[in-house]
């Protein structure tokens, strides 16, 4: 169900109004939450300037063979993120990439590109252009998200979360239904073409909604240590603003597969990897020097556009992903800042399928009971906008490219 406001500046002075009553020490408690987060980003910082790598990365035969060590976990849970390396053989997936390129071109997408519906999610954000194709049901991403390697990889990305806590189960971590996603096809030498820095999955909502209150509970009651960005209460229960490319699942890491060699450089994908980061940014929003009715810039059914205006210190942070190969996947919390690089400096094409992780839980399930009708016809699915573009495509994926697990993960059985 989504979220309605009628009256955006009243709602947020109210939702102000009523955080800071709850919470009267909300300088003091922002000054501790800044203090601790600033000291991470420059430790992050150091340690990337030296070389060192910051984004944890796992081998997949170390996940498939249960060989993850607790402090490779802990890692993970720390930083918000993680390369898993090798989920698919080179060979295959260099061959995907050629068939989603015959794929494009057999079908004039380029030209189709031209009549496209304005994707407005990331309008407000100084880079706003991504190369990203509104393709959604190509064979390699139908196959790539049913495999039995990305699922047990997904798998085990899920279990990182609490699934039971405040006396509920809140999701099947077991279960990974499939959120449609599209790719990105990035030519060597492209300029601005980036995405500034953002989190998705929520605006304006993480304020004013009560369940995203919830969530973070712990923040807004100032004991914002014991806040856990891993503890899946109530964040299945959350309301959107609905919007186009707005995601309206609950994911617990978003994720893309890289179809092609790409490193820092190449327009690949920047992290903060500060999983706690969302503490500051809640906060700072409650301060004084951000006026009655504004939220840090946030804007209703946009990306959580990150300012440096107003949250510099994590910028200190912000670090390209390591050098990926054909078959490696990237995968971040949710909640973790992101951005993708302006220029693409490399020699070759950087290309990639978006594919999140998500659990089996009643709002996901929703969500495919609306998302199946699309695969069958060929639509783009029900977040993103209403391009329709492969219902006419030749070599499009059908039912018939399904296994079992790829019909259970598109919702066939519900």
């Amino acid at each position: 169900m989504a979220l309605k406001i009628d009256d955006l500046p009243g709602a947020i002075r109210q939702a102000k109004k009523e955080l800071r009553a709850a919470l009267p020490n909300y300088r003091e408690v922002f000054a501790d939450v800044e203090k601790a987060i600033s000291a991470e980003a420059k430790r992050i910082a150091q340690q990337r300037d030296r070389g060192e790598d910051v984004i944890p990365e796992i081998q997949f035969s170390g996940i498939s063979e249960q060989r993850v060590t607790a402090d490779q976990v802990a890692l993970v849970k720390a930083r918000g993120a993680c390369v898993i390396r090798n989920v698919f053989p080179r060979a295959l997936v260099q061959g995907w990439d050629e068939d989603i390129a015959r794929y494009v071109e057999r079908n004039n997408l380029d030209k189709r590109l031209e009549n496209r519906a304005e994707d407005k999610y990331f309008g407000q954000l100084a880079s706003s252009k991504p190369q990203i194709y509104g393709v959604y049901w190509s064979k390699p991403q139908v196959l790539a998200r049913q495999s039995a390697s990305l699922t047990v990889a997904r798998v085990f990305l899920n279990r990182l979360w609490r699934n039971e806590s405040e006396g509920r189960v809140h999701f099947d971590p077991e279960r990974v239904p499939v959120y449609a996603d599209r790719l990105r096809r990035r030519p060597p030498g492209s300029a601005s073409l980036g995405l500034s820095a953002h989190c998705d999955g929520g605006s304006v909502e993480r304020w004013i909604d009560s369940n995203f209150r919830k969530v973070y509970r712990h923040v807004f009651a100032g004991n914002w240590r014991d806040y856990d960005p891993f503890d899946a209460a109530f964040r299945p229960d959350v309301q959107e603003i609905a919007s186009p490319a707005v995601c309206s699942m609950f994911r617990t890491f978003q994720g893309w597969t890289a179809l092609t060699p790409q490193g820092p450089g190449d327009g690949t994908l920047q992290l903060v990897p500060i999983a706690s980061s969302m503490a500051y940014i809640l906060l700072r929003a409650l301060q004084d020097d951000v006026a009655e009715d504004d939220l840090c810039g946030a804007m209703p059914g946009r990306a959580l556009s990150i300012k440096p205006e107003f949250h510099a210190p994590l910028f200190e942070a912000l670090s390209s992903i390591p050098k990926m190969e054909a078959g490696d996947t990237v995968f971040w919390h949710s909640d973790v800042i992101h951005a993708v690089e302006d220029e693409h400096t490399g020699a070759g094409y950087s290309n990639v399928m978006y594919i999140a992780s998500a659990p089996a839980c009643a709002k996901n399930d929703a969500y495919l009971k609306r998302q199946l009708p699309s695969f069958l016809k060929g639509e783009s699915p029900p977040d993103f906008p209403a391009d329709h573009f492969e219902v006419d495509f030749t070599g499009r994926a059908t039912a018939d490219d399904l296994t079992p697990l790829g019909q259970a993960q598109l919702g066939f059985d519900l």
